[in-house]
């Protein structure tokens, strides 16, 4: 299961970003979001758009194709 297949509001915690561009994946670290953390998709955006997520209490917002790539449980 990826982040971009959550519900609205649901929460998962994050088990896999290997599979990010590794500027991408440092620059997510950086921000709180690493393996064992949990997430929140708060919304996502029409049309293919982001995704907004919280994490740590601050929220992101990630190109609907890097959420895709984060596994989530």
């Amino acid at each position: 299961m990826n982040l971009t297949d959550l519900k609205q509001g649901t929460k998962a915690i994050v088990s896999d970003i290997s599979k990010i561009n590794d500027l991408v994946q440092q620059r997510l670290i950086d921000m709180g979001l690493v393996e064992g953390v949990e997430v929140c998709l708060k919304r996502t955006m029409p049309f293919g758009g982001p995704v907004m997520v919280e994490v740590c209490g601050q929220c992101l917002s990630l190109r609907r194709r890097e959420a895709s790539c984060i596994g989530v449980r």
